[in-house]
């Protein structure tokens, strides 16, 4: 059986620790890297979009990083309990028009006994921003450590 630490129960360190790992996932932009973090039965509420399986979800995915370029995310632990976490996040991205976006949102999260997550419940508001207003700027892929976080940032 494939598992994905940190496992539940969580702690505030484990729930930490899984948020930093999906964030790095995420900033990838790898569909199949993203996905294998999720059971093969996950269920998705994305806007308007009900991924149910890995494979949805991974399709997902695929059509998302067509549409959303420059993507950088990042995600930050709101509250957690024994096998399910809350996170809040924002991310920037250019259309292929050249217009940039920040999209700002939460999540709902649970896990099985292997830590993969079965259920992700996400509710999402994209705001137009100029470029020069832009607070992601790292180089694509894994956010810096000494990168400021959502809160450091004020949003």
């Amino acid at each position: 059986m494939q598992t994905r630490p940190p496992l539940p129960p969580f702690t505030l360190s484990s729930a930490t620790e899984k948020v930093r790992l999906a964030e790095d996932g995420w900033n990838s932009r790898d569909p199949v890297r993203v996905a294998a973090a999720y059971s093969e039965d996950t269920r998705w509420r994305n806007r308007v979009e009900f991924p149910v399986g890995r494979a949805q979800a991974q399709a997902f995915l695929e059509r998302k990083w067509e549409r959303e370029h420059e993507y950088r995310l990042v995600k930050e632990l709101w509250v957690f309990s024994e096998a399910r976490i809350a996170v809040r996040f924002a991310y920037e991205w250019r259309d292929g028009e050249g217009n940039w976006f920040r999209s700002y949102g939460n999540e709902n999260w649970e896990f099985d006994g292997a830590g993969l997550m079965t259920s992700r419940h996400a509710s999402i508001n994209d705001l137009p921003i100029a470029e020069a207003d832009r607070k992601f700027r790292w180089p694509q892929g894994r956010r810096p450590d000494d990168h400021p976080g959502l809160t450091e940032l004020g949003l």
